[in-house]
This record gives C-alpha cells, structure tokens and sequence, in this order.
C-alpha cells in the first residue's frame, strides 16, 4: 500500500482517501455545528457559563475513559465495520435531538447524554478512521493527508458554527439537529462505499497485553512521550476555552446569535489557513516546530481574545487561536504515526486519543473559573497558565525537537 500510495503525488486521487476523507469532514461539520447549538441551548436554559462547559466536557470525557481501550482493540475489529457502527450510532443521537427539539421536549441532559455518545464516536476516530488514512495512503504522503485531513476539520469549523447560529436564530435548535442528520446520511453512503478492509488480528494476546504494549511503546520513545506530553498541556489549558466563546460573545461582548455563530467562525478561519499552509510548506525536518509553535500561538492567543474589548479584537484573536491550533493538531497525529512501531499505531493511537481525554481536567477548571471570575478572565487565566506549564516541561518535550 505504501508503495503504490508514494506513486501518486494526488491524493485525492485515492479513492478510499476520498471516502474516509469525506467521513471526517461530516463528522468534523456535525461537530462544530451541534457545539454551538448545545451551547446555546444550555446558556439559555441555565445562565451558567459551568454548565455549558460541563456539556463540552462530555464531548471529551470519552477518549480519557475509553481511548487506550478503544486503541488496543482495534485491530480486534474489521475497521470499515467499526466506522459505520460510529457513523450509525452518531446519525441515531442526533435524529433524537432533532425530534425531542421539534416537540419542545428537549432538556439539558438529554443533551448531555448526547453529547457523552458523540464524544464516543470522536475517541474511536484516531484508532479508527486516522489509522485507516495512514493504511490507505502510506507514510509517504502521511504529512499531506493528515493536513487536508485537519484541514478540513478547521473548515468545518467556520461553516458549522456559522450555519448553526443562523439556522438557531431562525428556526430553532431543532434546525440544526435536523441539518446534522442530512450530513450525517452522506457520511453513511461514503463509508459503506469503501473499499478497504483492515482485517481481523488473530487472537491470542489478551486486551491486557495489547493495552501493555501500547504504553511500553511509549515508554521507549522519548518523542512519543514528548508529543503526549504536549498533547496533555494543550487539551487541558488550550482546547477547553473554544466552550467559552459563545459566553463570552453573549456576555461580555453582547451579541446575538447570528454574529456568535460569525464569531466562532473566526477560530475556524484562521484553522483552515493554517492547515492549508501546514499541507502547502511544513516538511518533515519541520513537523516539531510546527507541534511546539502551533501550541504556543494558541496560548498566547487565548489570553488576547479574553482581553478583547471589541467583537473586531476577539475576531483577530480567534484566527490565531485557529492557525496555532491547526498546527498543532496537523502534527499532533502525525508524529505519533511516525514514531510509533508500524504494528502498534493502533494501540499508539489510541493512548494519544487517552491524552486528548484528559481534557475535562482544563473544562472543569475553565468552567468554575468562569463562573468564579467571568468567562473572559476564565480565559486570560487559561492561556497564561498554559505557556508558563509548556515552560515547565521542557525538559520533556526538548526531545522532538
């Protein structure tokens, strides 16, 4: 596969890649336009800016409690299989939405039911969907493929929001619910189309061994752990604040739901330009810098967006946020593949999607510091600390430099 994929410089060329590529950026859409629909609903049910953080939180909860399983598993699990079974399972939760919205029975915690399943269906997507694009498209064109991969999650996340506050203001959540579920049938036809199969690894080592060898790849890795390292530090200082900017847009920047949409939007501009830059000019002797540097831009950009006094300064902020996250995460996939041994990157894969899941720690902490301070402090605080605890740990993440 590797050397038929190093023949091809056009990867769109590649129709599985096409397909899986297809998948995600649905997945990615539904996300992003279902976030701030949940936030909305949430805000308005119960004027806690912790309560609306704790919704996000359940979208990430997942990977902390199932990814290192979900990774040692799924080599146990036909993957195209194990795709549909996401892809059926994530239309099912929606569709409910849609219907409890459109008879006026939704509720919060049928939202925050939801929103525990969806974060199932995005802890599965590193060890399920990722590694399948690996498979498909070889090491060769890895950098590129993650790139449009991500680039198309940042896209998603200028359209998602924008079309959610749009569709809120006019017809309500259940408009946005029900557009998820459009979404969500092409999804399903591009992921029964595929034509990859991952196979099923013969039994004999048990989910304890398989789990084991994950983490001892880690263990002789100084990269990997450098990487997780940072991973760790960005989900639980950097990634929870995007919770808050439907707080800080109604709350300290007065706006309604139509230009919060515009708002949030921002972070997704600047997201899709970075990733296209990431595809377009990072090389591989460069991926590190781009991981450290994306993380960094972020934090800093962060704390500015929590200062702004104007919808116009959050906005300028927001695109940085966005490329530095583009970055990071446009590498963050990547570089585990790379350094992880060619048998294990499911398993890898599923530790770095553990990492991620670490992020209800940083939701936690944002939500009771918004409610504590504010939302706009909640981020100052957030970003501040987050460069000064990427400082910290430099000795432990010098190594992939």
């Amino acid at each position: 596969m590797d050397a038929i994929a190093a023949q091809s410089p056009r990867l769109f060329a590649l129709a599985d890649f096409r397909r899986l590529w297809t998948v995600g950026t649905i997945l990615f859409m539904v996300r992003w336009l279902e976030m701030l629909a949940v936030s909305l609903v949430t805000w308005q049910a119960t004027g806690s800016a912790f309560m609306v953080t704790m919704l996000g939180m359940l979208r990430v909860l997942p990977m902390g409690l199932f990814g290192a399983a979900m990774g040692a598993l799924a080599d146990r699990v036909e993957a195209r299989s194990a795709l549909l079974l996401i892809v059926v399972a994530s239309l099912a939760t929606s569709l409910a939405l849609a219907l409890l919205a459109a008879a006026g029975m939704l509720e919060v915690w049928h939202l925050a039911v939801a929103s525990f399943v969806n974060g199932l269906a995005w802890a599965a997507d590193n060890p399920v969907r990722r590694l399948m694009i690996g498979q498909v498209v070889g090491t060769t064109l890895l950098g590129r493929a993650m790139s449009f991969d991500v680039g198309s999650n940042n896209a998603s996340r200028m359209l998602g929001p924008l079309a959610s506050g749009v569709i809120f203001a006019a017809v309500g959540a259940e408009g946005s619910f029900a557009l998820s579920c459009l979404l969500y049938l092409i999804a399903l036809q591009a992921a029964l189309a595929l034509r990859y199969r991952s196979g099923i690894a013969a039994a004999g080592e048990s989910f304890a061994t398989r789990l084991a060898a994950g983490f001892g790849a880690v263990r002789a890795d100084r990269r990997l752990q450098g990487t997780l390292c940072v991973t760790i530090i960005f989900n639980i200082w950097g990634w929870p604040f995007t919770s808050l900017i439907p707080v800080v847009a109604a709350e300290h920047l007065r706006l309604g739901p139509e230009a919060i949409g515009l708002l949030a939007a921002m972070d997704g501009v600047g997201a899709f330009a970075g990733a296209l830059a990431m595809a377009a000019w990072a090389q591989p002797a460069r991926f590190a810098r781009c991981y450290l540097g994306g993380a960094t831009i972020c934090f800093l950009a962060i704390t500015a967006f929590g200062l702004a006094p104007h919808p116009l300064l959050a906005g300028a902020a927001l695109l940085l946020t966005g490329a530095g996250q583009a970055a990071f995460a446009v590498m963050q996939a990547t570089l585990v593949y790379l350094a992880a041994p060619p048998e294990l990157r499911g398993r890898v894969l599923g530790i770095l999607s553990l990492c991620i899941g670490l992020g209800p720690i940083g939701f936690i902490h944002i939500g009771m510091l918004a409610d504590a301070v504010g939302a706009s402090m909640a981020c100052v605080a957030t970003g501040l600390e987050g460069l000064l605890v990427l400082a910290l740990t430099r000795r432990l993440w010098r190594n992939i430099v």
